[in-house]
């Protein structure tokens, strides 16, 4: 039975998921190049957070040691990598498959987390694994409508996918920097790299940085504060009154959410074929996530 104390951190787990799962919905709503509207989402974000990890924690700034200031280096990096990626897919696949594929993370984390550091990969996560793979297969297939899998389908498919390889390696390389510093100067610093990131990735791909619509500054504005900030910080928040396992399978909700907003709001419906993929995928993910929470 749910206690009064619980029922809180789970409104607020709710809505950060559910915040979380406008954010491809915003990317589609954008006629700004993807590279753009994840430079703007990071910027945005960090401009929100910032004045917070300075005004609060500016002490632990400068006792970032070299160790932990490269750990978030790295870290900003591979987010940056994981929203060029995760958003660039969504102009050539589905949101279903796209935001099914990049919420595999917590896959490549176990994966991860057995290969560099050393973490055990039991019975389960392999099957999780093995499920996942053969979901994102049908997935793909659907997606493809039995006409054969096309170029765009695959690409977007595999970006998505390279959104998720990524991002597990943002959650990685800040998991023990995450131990010794403090949540606002962690993201502030990481955020800052990522923002930095992407902003010489528009620069390389000849895009403007102005000159855009007041709509397309909004739809900027409502991923930094949607997404970004209620949905991510509200998380960090909730996990600390409620446990992991519990935070962890909840975003599983993320694809499902996503897929009925693009239902509704873009008129997008996957296949009955990629919409049993997805299922089977987020099958692999649970496996996966149970496992490890043990």
């Amino acid at each position: 039975m749910t206690t009064d104390r619980e029922t809180t951190p789970l409104i607020a787990l709710a809505v950060a998921v559910f915040a979380t799962s406008t954010s491809a919905i915003l990317v589609r709503w954008s006629a700004a190049p993807s590279s753009v509207a994840a430079f703007y989402r990071v910027l945005f974000t960090t401009a929100l957070v910032a004045p917070i990890a300075v005004g609060r924690h500016r002490g632990a700034f400068t006792q970032l040691s070299r160790r932990d200031l490269g750990g978030a280096v790295v870290a900003g990096a591979a987010l940056a990598v994981h929203f060029a990626a995760w958003f660039e897919s969504l102009a050539h696949t589905t949101v279903a498959a796209s935001v099914t594929l990049v919420q595999s993370q917590p896959i490549f984390v176990a994966i991860g987390a057995g290969l560099f550091l050393g973490e055990r990969i039991g019975p389960k996560t392999v099957l999780g694994v093995l499920v996942a793979i053969v979901g994102a297969a049908v997935m793909s297939v659907g997606d493809a409508g039995f006409a054969g899998l096309s170029d765009a389908t695959l690409y977007g498919n595999a970006l998505a996918a390279l959104g998720a390889v990524t991002v597990a390696g943002y959650v990685l390389a800040g998991r023990s920097i995450r131990q010794r510093v403090t949540l606002f100067p962690y993201v502030t610093v990481v955020y800052g790299v990522c923002a930095v990131a992407l902003f010489l990735l528009v620069g390389v791909q000849g895009h403007a940085y102005v000159g855009y619509p007041a709509r397309e500054w909004l739809l900027f504005l409502a991923l930094a504060v949607g997404p970004g900030i209620i949905g991510h910080t509200v998380s960090n928040w909730v996990l600390e009154h409620l446990e992991s396992v519990v935070v962890s399978v909840a975003w599983l909700g993320e694809p499902l959410g996503a897929t009925l907003l693009a239902a509704v709001l873009l008129g997008e419906y996957p296949s009955a074929v990629a919409a049993l993929g997805a299922v089977v995928v987020i099958a692999g993910i649970a496996l996966v996530t149970l496992e490890r929470a043990r």
